[in-house]
């Protein structure tokens, strides 16, 4: 292809508030890093060095290349490679350091709130142990609910993708920030609500089918609690956070996000309302935690806007980050 690049409208947007300029999220990530550090040494935590560390180190090497190289895109699959290469790095990162926080916020003495969480419930009319051993007896319905649970990180992916490849940076920022300020809050609200979780709680015997979580959750907290563990393998972590349900919370901000694109927004919907049904099960989570969830995602996708406009990114070039304003040129 030669010539410009295209100018259509469903390869350019724009966009419908203040891009997040680069130095607020540098910035944010240097505050966030430091934040973990702290919180670490606190509970006399660290990170063992594996080859997840390795692989990690590697991936943001080539992504700061990448950015930094084509910050000054001059080809169309130059912008894309710059625009794929930041959200997915920003939304792994973000990702990252949220669970690591998890760790050492586990490791308070504030006692399980299992009993209040599962009086919701049953005030909600909902029984998890009815809707387990559904699960249990049907084996077709395991799999597909398996993958779902899983997919918090295809949806993602697929839409800072699609955010790139239609020359929508600011709406890619704006998702990863919204995710980023609902990791921020469901952190801050889970020492508050610690758990093991209705499998731990309710369920006694051998089990008839094991979730994804398994009974990693209570494990780990009382091992924390316990300081038993020293050193936080980034190959295996482990979600420990059961209210408010990040998968909750993450299913909301991915259909809130999607529901702009007319092409994505159904099958994006569906995916995520499956997650959504996999994740009492899977993530073993009262109903009480996914509405929680529900909740933290809402404030998130309402404070976000405010939060940008009130870093100064409304101020100057929409698109500030980390490139040179500069023409595309041919391809």
């Amino acid at each position: 292809m030669t010539g410009m690049l295209s100018s259509r409208s469903d390869l350019r947007s724009t966009p419908a508030s203040p891009s997040l300029a680069g130095r607020p999220i540098l910035t944010a990530l240097a505050a966030s890093s430091l934040i973990d550090v702290i919180m670490l040494r606190g509970a006399g935590l660290g990170l063992d060095v594996t080859p997840a560390l390795t692989v990690f180190v590697g991936w943001a090497i080539v992504a700061s290349a990448c950015c930094y190289f084509f910050r000054a895109p001059r080809t169309r699959r130059q912008r894309i490679a710059r625009d794929f290469m930041e959200g997915v790095s920003l939304f792994a990162l973000v990702s990252l350091l949220g669970a690591i926080a998890s760790y050492p916020l586990a490791a308070g003495r504030h006692p399980f709130v299992d009993t209040e969480l599962e009086g919701i419930d049953l005030k909600l009319h909902f029984h998890w142990l009815s809707w387990y051993e559904w699960i249990a007896a049907h084996a077709w319905a395991q799999i597909p609910e398996r993958l779902a649970y899983l997919s918090i990180f295809v949806t993602p992916a697929m839409l800072i993708g699609y955010f790139a490849w239609t020359d929508r940076r600011a709406e890619s920022r704006q998702f990863v920030a919204t995710f980023w300020v609902a990791v921020v809050i469901t952190l801050a609200l889970f020492p508050l609500f610690p758990a093991a979780g209705p499998f731990a709680t309710l369920w006694h015997g051998s089990a008839p089918y094991m979730p994804l979580s398994a009974l990693y959750q209570a494990q780990v907290i009382e091992a924390l609690r316990h300081h038993t563990i020293h050193d936080i393998d980034l190959g295996a972590l482990h979600g420990l956070v059961c209210a408010p349900s990040f998968h909750a919370a993450s299913a909301v901000v991915y259909v809130a996000t999607a529901w702009r694109i007319p092409a994505m927004r159904w099958p994006i919907a569906g995916l995520n309302g499956v997650m959504l049904l996999a994740t009492p099960i899977e993530g073993t989570h009262y109903l009480a935690d996914i509405l929680a969830g529900v909740s933290v995602a809402c404030v998130a996708l309402a404070l976000t806007p405010a939060l940008i406009r009130w870093t100064g990114a409304a101020k100057g070039d929409w698109r500030g980050g980390f490139e040179r304003a500069a023409p595309v040129a041919a391809e």
